[in-house]
């Protein structure tokens, strides 16, 4: 089963800068909603990504790492399409469809394959919590999205210091697993975290890494 892994955020927090270091044949980069990355650095980016598209690159993937940027907006988009149903049906399916993309992660893609979702996060008028973003109120009350993942680190920034942070404070949904990292703050560098993650759990396969990947 692969891992999908929730990086969450703010807008301008860091979340796409983070995947600079990554080297570009090594990563497949699907944008939403944005056109454009925020640095010169070339990737292989699959713009307007839609679940179809997704849903066809990880039944047969051809590289070990991939990212959905503002992952968010396959619900927002979602939403604003069906816009003029009515009824309830359409939440439900919005919800249904986020939620089978993470499960298909979870189950059905490459052991060492690891699909990180850059989201859109909000601040619950409840609790006060920063958690993910989302629309209506399943995805909230029935499923909860960080509950999907092992990991979630949440982008933050101070002054010029972008970071991530790894475990909560009681008031982010921030988690990962006990020893995975150092430290509760950490660069704000998506290719050293995956480092990380794939040592933690023994996915490091250097031949693979040496002969180099195809595109999305």
């Amino acid at each position: 089963m692969g891992l999908p892994v929730l990086i969450l955020g703010e807008s301008g927090s860091g979340k796409t800068y983070s995947i600079k270091n990554f080297a570009p044949d090594k990563v497949g980069v699907f944008e939403v909603e944005k056109g454009f990355l925020p640095f010169r650095k070339k990737f292989n980016v699959a713009k307007n990504a839609t679940y179809s598209m997704l849903s066809k690159v990880f039944s047969d993937p051809k590289l070990k790492a991939y990212i959905i940027d503002d992952s968010q907006y396959l619900l927002v988009n979602e939403i604003f399409d069906r816009a003029k149903d009515t009824g309830y049906q359409k939440f439900t399916d919005i919800a249904l469809h986020f939620r089978n993309l993470i499960h298909f992660v979870n189950t059905s893609m490459p052991d060492d394959c690891i699909v990180y979702f850059l989201h859109h996060s909000e601040i619950d008028g409840n609790t006060g919590r920063t958690k993910a973003k989302t629309v209506g109120k399943m995805l909230d009350n029935q499923l909860t999205v960080e509950g999907c993942f092992s990991i979630v680190l949440l982008a933050a920034v101070e002054g010029t210091e972008h970071y991530f942070i790894t475990q909560s404070d009681g008031f982010t949904t921030a988690k990962s697993p006990e020893g995975l990292f150092d430290n509760t703050k950490i660069p704000n560098d998506l290719k050293a975290v995956d480092t990380a993650i794939r040592e933690y759990y023994g996915m490091t396969d250097k031949e693979s890494e040496d002969k180099g990947n195809e595109s999305i």
